[in-house]
């Protein structure tokens, strides 16, 4: 029996499916004084009918980061430096960095906390087979030996046993407040061990076999550094961070190899049950255009430390691996409104283009987002601040955007740089490849039992960040249902009901992210949040912003949150919260909000 069984059989169009805000009487409203808060329908094409009431998913989709090293001491910040943070009292506690693991920790050199001032840091070591040693078959005790990388170039902070370190609110201020209002997971992993091409490609199919490499002409080529485990036929498992084949700003392997993957993604699965979706990357647009039409990608930035960064990356594009939903010549949309639809663009964008989309009342159902690299958070190039900015000015965006209402924000990552983490993952999928599997013990990732008979899809993997934001997502919540980067996709297919990726997708093992939500008890208060410093901003919704009905704001003067998701959190700073009240715009609580802004002591 498919697991598709137990979906739920209600449709958000009709049914009972789930509580509808927009379908909420007046007068019942009326009652609680919140007329003004009723979701508006949007005009244009009708929206697809869904299993929830979520009718917007946004992922972004962010570098490099295990949970310990983003929230190992959460809520609890030393607040020497940086932002200061101050958890609510009955914040839920994770399973994070004991007192025992800070200072009697089983790897060779102690974790330290990483303040604003080392937010730069050199790159992991974060490959396939030493991500697997670095675990020791389950122990956790080898990564300053297998994924450590104590110095490097460009001024970028190291020590010996740097993989060890953790940042906490002070630094991860934004994300930190995010998990105090909306709903965090400490118990989700990386499909795969390995880099961001593996964890790209599981987040849209869950399949990293079905590898062939190629040349820039579509030929067979050499497989080196691009797939490994080949049959006959050449078509093996990526578990590198080859560049794709369908891509003009692609750089082949000096082979010549570029990366082309088989099968189906989960773009395909909207395209053919013709829901909107597109995945919005910056540094996709063309700085210019060869007379044969090949794209140039050479855009740039500057990262807080100075340095200049190009912003387009690849291998961190998983749609262009697959040849059906591909955009090889990054051809812009042909209108706003074309965004999201079947189009020259082929649902393949320039981050720009989200913008657009918002601004034109034409969100996709389904956005991925990818930030430009100097903001992806990658350490070697980009860092927690700079993340901070992107992830922060998108869901500012979206917060005061009319679509909010029905609208989740899953904050995710590809891999985990390799840095520690002190939680193996359950093995769901084996592997006993002699060459490239280190985890070879039975049981672990060597037990031969491989769905499909694919080697080297040994997961999951290190543990990662998992956040949802959303008026549906439970508030002040941390959720310990096991999942993977596979939950998301599973959670698209459920949704908007289009059937599975077939061939032994991890799709099938995924653990839902329904514990994550309440679909009963929207929550109708925004975090609006200051991109710099990270800390709550007073809420000035836009006039289109449409929150959904159901719990009534808070009217003290400082918003907290609650188990039940009614209030906002209190995070060390008083927060207003706006309502629209009988068509009357209503501030609920007056103190004002002086927010000290971090200086950026190494821009340049």
């Amino acid at each position: 029996m498919s697991r598709r069984t137990a979906v739920r059989t209600g449709s958000h169009s009709g049914g009972r499916a789930w509580l509808r805000p927009a379908r909420r009487g007046a007068a019942a409203l009326a009652a609680t004084g919140l007329v003004g808060l009723m979701a508006i329908g949007t005009a244009g094409p009708a929206a697809a009918a869904t299993a929830t009431p979520i009718q917007h998913l946004v992922v972004i989709f962010q570098e490099n980061v295990s949970f310990d090293h983003y929230f190992g001491t959460y809520p609890k910040a030393a607040n020497t430096d940086g932002q200061t943070f101050n958890a609510k009292a009955d914040t839920p506690k994770v399973n994070g960095l004991t007192q025992d693991l800070l200072t009697h920790n089983p790897n060779s050199v102690q974790p330290q906390r990483l303040g604003p001032d080392k937010a730069f840091t050199c790159d992991q070591d974060h490959e396939y087979g030493d991500e697997q040693k670095a675990f020791n078959g389950g122990k956790m005790d080898q990564f300053v030996e297998h994924t450590d990388v104590p110095t490097c170039t460009g001024g970028l902070y190291g020590r010996n046993g740097l993989v060890m370190d953790y940042y906490d609110g002070n630094t991860t201020t934004g994300m930190w407040n995010y998990a105090q209002r909306f709903a965090m997971s400490d118990n989700s992993f990386g499909t795969t061990f390995g880099p961001s091409t593996p964890g790209a490609i599981n987040l849209i199919s869950g399949q990293t076999h079905g590898a062939v490499a190629q040349d820039k002409t579509g030929k067979p080529s050499d497989p080196a550094g691009v797939v490994v485990s080949p049959d006959a036929k050449g078509v093996g498992t990526v578990i590198d961070d080859p560049d794709p084949a369908f891509d003009d700003c692609s750089n082949p392997t000096k082979a010549g190899s570029l990366l082309a993957m088989q099968g189906k993604n989960i773009g395909d699965l909207l395209s053919e049950k013709k829901v909107s979706w597109g995945f919005f990357q910056g540094g996709f647009k063309p700085t210019s255009t060869k007379a044969d039409g090949t794209a140039v990608c050479g855009s740039a930035h500057k990262n807080l430390l100075g340095a200049n960064v190009s912003d387009y990356s690849p291998h961190h594009q998983p749609f262009e691996y697959y040849k059906s939903t591909s955009n090889q010549h990054h051809v812009a949309p042909s209108s706003a409104s074309a965004i999201g639809h079947d189009d020259q663009a082929n649902h393949q964008y320039d981050i720009s283009d989200f913008d657009t989309a918002l601004q034109n009342d034409n969100l996709p159902a389904v956005s991925y987002l990818k930030a430009a690299k100097y903001q992806d958070g990658h350490a070697g190039y980009s860092d927690p601040l700079d993340e901070q900015q992107f992830v922060v000015d998108t869901i500012n965006k979206l917060q005061k955007s009319k679509d909010w209402a029905s609208t989740a924000v899953v904050i995710e990552y590809d891999d985990s740089d390799g840095w520690y983490d002190h939680v193996p993952g359950p093995i769901k999928n084996s592997s006993h490849d002699k060459n490239e599997d280190a985890l070879t013990a039975p049981g672990v990732c060597g037990d031969g039992k491989e769905a499909g008979g694919y080697l080297d899809r040994c997961g999951y993997g290190p543990r990662l960040p998992l956040l949802v934001i959303s008026p549906y997502a439970k508030s002040n919540f941390v959720d310990h249902t096991v999942t993977d980067q596979t939950s998301t996709l599973r959670f698209i297919e459920d949704n908007w009901k289009t059937g599975d990726i077939g061939d032994h997708s991890f799709d099938e093992l995924a653990g839902k992210l329904d514990n994550m939500f309440d679909f009963e008890h929207p929550n109708n208060a925004t975090l609006i949040l200051d991109k710099v410093t990270g800390q709550p901003t007073p809420t000035t919704p836009s006039s289109s912003a449409t929150p959904s009905s159901g719990a009534t704001p808070s009217t003290t003067g400082t918003a907290t949150a609650s188990g039940n998701g009614d209030q906002l959190a209190n995070t060390g700073a008083n927060v207003q919260v706006v309502a629209l009240v009988a068509g009357a715009l209503v501030v609920l609580g007056g103190g004002a909000v002086f927010v000290a802004r971090r200086r950026a002591a190494s821009r340049g």
